[in-house]
């Protein structure tokens, strides 16, 4: 929404574009929703939101950043 800081929202989409060349899972969000026939804008905006909670969920655990990590709540 447009209520939170303009600054930091600017800043979010703009690591959405290197999150989705970069982060392995961010791609995959990306790829996914871009082929369910969705906007690509859509699509980072989605990405911004899995970054958000990656870093709320980094600083709340206290734990370093693992790009290999799996939630144990997913069913794989």
């Amino acid at each position: 929404s447009k209520m939170g800081n303009p600054k930091l929202r600017n800043l979010l989409f703009m690591c959405s574009f290197n999150a989705c060349k970069y982060n392995q899972g961010c791609k995959a969000l990306y790829d996914r929703i871009v082929a369910k026939g969705k906007s690509e804008k859509l699509a980072l905006i989605a990405v911004c939101n899995k970054l958000l909670k990656q870093v709320f969920s980094i600083v709340k655990n206290r734990m370093p950043y693992d790009e290999n990590y799996k939630s144990v709540l997913v069913n794989n």
